[in-house]
């Protein structure tokens, strides 16, 4: 070639982005922290859009739980409404969770947008309703399901075991019949429902059964802790076993925990300790089932209709 010829390069055409993308994102809460989750969901996706020959951004779809719009999905229904008038092919998400609430909200979706012939892609679990079967595409959506619903409900254990631990639950500051909260939501004695406790106690020690303390409650006149002129032998069963009465609180005392945690002096006392522990041995001597010398379990016949 001779030195004075000139040589031009023409570069290659760029590929034509014509595969429409949509993004959708998702936060359960308005904290600053899930804000914070939202931009780099939008911004790693938007990154992987841009990285992608063929791919063009249509729109991006964010919603945001609050406690004004609930479990409202707004762009979520617009984004299938934009499915539905063909503005999009390709929707790209950072993982099933995001994309669901739970099982069934994620399935009715998929099967929705499988028949509109649009494309689903979870970046996290790296899944793609393209290449997927969709047999395995719903038993992996029910096998991640299963698995958060099993770490939410560890999750939550933990938290109440942590605050139960701490003091700071507010289980141990829970209202019941004979008691009010003062203005920092503290138990304080209601006097007129205290005196009740207090002769529902007596009654019992005194032999009434729990169907004679509810007739002699109504007798009397005496409302239950709803207003209502009937009492029900539950309610005056569970007062008769509930500690709180005696000052103290225990928490996660239903066999299912390693731990009982304990707070006395938790609110002010109606009732002596002495006088719940005769009770407690009380509804034991009138229990409806007993071990006899044999140790065998049979019908108590001298107190069965003495509760």
């Amino acid at each position: 070639m001779p030195e004075n010829k000139k040589v031009h390069y023409i570069p290659a055409k760029p590929p034509k982005r014509d595969k429409r993308v949509g993004i959708y994102c998702r936060v359960s809460t308005n904290s600053l922290d899930q804000l914070k989750s939202l931009t780099a969901q939008v911004s790693g996706l938007t990154r992987l859009v841009a990285a992608t020959p063929q791919w063009l951004l249509v729109d991006v779809y964010m919603d945001i739980a609050s406690s004004k719009t609930g479990s409202s999905r707004r762009e979520f229904a617009r984004m299938l409404d934009d499915c539905q008038s063909h503005n999009l092919e390709i929707i790209l998400t950072k993982s099933i969770s995001r994309f669901g609430r739970d099982t069934v909200d994620t399935l009715e979706a998929l099967n929705l947008l499988k028949t509109l012939g649009i494309r689903v892609i979870f970046e996290q679990e790296s899944l793609d309703t393209a290449d997927t079967d969709s047999d395995l595409m719903i038993s992996i959506i029910e096998s991640i399901a299963q698995a958060e619903n099993k770490s939410r409900s560890e999750n939550i254990k933990w938290g109440i075991k942590q605050r139960a631990a701490q003091g700071t639950s507010k289980l141990y500051n829970r209202k019941c019949y004979g008691y009010v909260h003062d203005k920092e939501g503290n138990l304080i004695i209601k006097d007129d429902e205290a005196k009740n406790v207090t002769k529902i106690f007596e009654m019992y020690l005194h032999g009434k059964s729990v169907i004679g303390i509810v007739a002699e409650l109504e007798r009397l006149g005496v409302k239950s802790h709803t207003g209502k002129d009937k009492w029900s032998k539950r309610t005056i069963d569970v007062m008769l076993s509930n500690e709180k009465y005696t000052g103290s609180v225990r928490l996660l005392d239903n066999g299912k925990h390693e731990a009982v945690y304990l707070c006395e002096d938790n609110n002010p006392a109606i009732i002596s300790k002495e006088t719940f522990q005769a009770v407690q041995i009380e509804k034991i001597k009138r229990s409806n089932v007993i071990k006899d010398e044999n140790g065998v379990l049979r019908k108590n016949k001298k107190y069965s209709s003495k509760q």
